[in-house]
């Protein structure tokens, strides 16, 4: 079994999550204020002011249902399991920060307001658990503790922690007035990002990358990070870090080296450089890729731009042709990624799928599918809106063959939304994480080519 789906059994695995379960039915207060009706949505909207509309709905997620004490974005707003609501994910924060900055450069928010908020969550995050400085998967929202994400995952995680300094660094450079506030902000996040102990992960040896570390399990998880998957942003931060970077041998030799990492193949038409059959689930393309400007991005293995844009035309290619012949899918309704299902939570896929559509698929690749993007929008705010738009945006899945409808949100689905659909309208985070000096250092290191290096293709 892949790593992907290994590691997203496990999480359904421990999070229990079933759709029909009362445990998913059980609400908190700030997840379903009662007085929201999505009948009363907006019509006839432009297109323009629906992308609006719905980065500005979803961002509602990390702002309003935020934890009060940490700020940090909750894994989900459904109580899952026997864990509460306590439950903050790191790597979704990291996606929620660069939502703020999108919040604050649109003013749905004050930028004051927002830098606040923000060092308040550094503060925190400063504070909380860590391993060599590396972020576990989650923390408790109100005590900065780990709670174990399985029972030998109770330490670091770097593809999380990746995830979340990526979100950081695209905040350092947006937030670069001479403010008390916005220097203190700027500063904080460069003391953790200085901290932050890379190279421990690569266990001594030039050649390996692991995901996990545990001071109660050491190495007992044994992920390696071998490509191709949605970590290669974890080697671009690996490789940027100023004190305790990973060199350009991890990422050839252990990122590059992998069944899955070459493919050439076509699939609908389309040839798919690397990865997986396929394709293998969407996020692939968002979660790397959210700072990561991957326009004229070229290294020795692949065009990322090709690579992206590709591979979300398949998956769209996948769904209009629908072989598994399940209600509903088409051209204007399709994406397929890792999502909750209506019998718990599944890493979606051509060769994995059962019907359920999830629209951080197609709404978070809209720069590279723009007009199969909208087609998709349109379709799920005009026609669905009633069965899935919500107070915090669209709801996470649903399945018309099961005539099953997600009620819950995720963290690391709906803030893909937000910042993929700025960088479709303005580029905005891809520049701001581009011009950061760390970032170009590691990139430049790991032999990558763009524009925003000022490097010129060899193609």
């Amino acid at each position: 079994m892949k790593l992907y789906f290994q590691l997203l059994l496990c999480f359904a695995l421990l999070t229990g999550i079933q759709a029909n379960s009362l445990a998913q039915k059980k609400k908190t207060a700030a997840a379903k204020p009662a007085a929201f009706n999505s009948a009363n949505r907006p019509k006839n909207l432009s297109d323009t002011a629906l992308l609006e509309l719905v980065q500005k709905q979803t961002f509602r997620y990390f702002w309003e249902f935020g934890h009060p004490v940490s700020g940090l974005a909750r894994e989900r707003s459904n109580i899952a399991f026997d864990y509460g609501d306590e439950v903050c994910t790191i790597g979704g924060t990291g996606f929620g920060v660069m939502a703020m900055v999108v919040a604050a450069e649109r003013q749905w928010q004050p930028r004051d307001s927002v830098a606040a908020r923000l060092l308040k969550m550094v503060k925190f995050l400063s504070k909380a658990d860590h391993y060599h400085g590396i972020f576990p998967h989650w923390l408790n929202g109100a005590t900065g503790k780990i709670i174990p994400f399985g029972r030998k995952d109770d330490g670091g995680d770097l593809v999380e922690s990746s995830f979340l300094f990526q979100g950081l660094l695209a905040a350092r450079q947006y937030f670069d007035r001479n403010t008390e506030l916005e220097r203190e902000l700027r500063n904080r996040i460069t003391w953790i990002w200085d901290e932050a102990e890379w190279d421990w992960y690569t266990r001594g040896n030039p050649n390996q990358l692991y995901w996990h570390w545990s001071p109660n399990n050491g190495w007992a998880m044994n992920f390696e990070l071998r490509g191709y998957n949605e970590t290669l942003i974890t080697y671009i931060m690996g490789a940027s870090a100023p004190r305790y970077p990973v060199t350009r041998q991890v990422y050839d030799k252990c990122w590059a080296q992998s069944d899955h990492f070459k493919n050439g193949k076509e699939y609908y038409g389309v040839k798919l450089p690397l990865g997986f059959e396929y394709g293998g689930p969407l996020f692939f393309t968002h979660y790397s890729f959210l700072g990561l400007d991957p326009r004229n991005l070229k290294d020795q293995y692949a065009d990322y731009w090709e690579q992206n844009v590709n591979h979300s035309l398949i998956n769209y290619k996948h769904c209009v042709a629908n072989p598994g012949k399940f209600k509903g899918y088409g051209e204007n309704s399709w994406g397929l990624t890792a999502s909750d299902t209506y019998n718990g939570y599944n890493a979606h896929s051509p060769t994995n799928d059962f019907g359920t559509i999830t629209p951080t698929a197609a709404l978070s690749s809209f720069p590279y599918t723009p007009e199969q993007s909208m087609k998709a929008l349109r379709h799920f705010y005009d026609d669905m809106g009633d069965r899935i738009w919500s107070e915090y945006g669209f709801t996470d899945a649903f399945n018309e063959t099961q005539n099953w409808y997600a009620t819950s949100h995720l963290a690391i689905d709906q803030g893909p939304i937000i910042v993929m659909i700025e960088n479709y309208r303005t580029g905005l985070l891809w520049k701001l994480f581009m011009k950061d000096p760390d970032v170009q250092k590691g990139l430049k290191k790991l032999g990558f080519e763009s524009p925003s290096l000022g490097i010129s293709s060899r193609n």
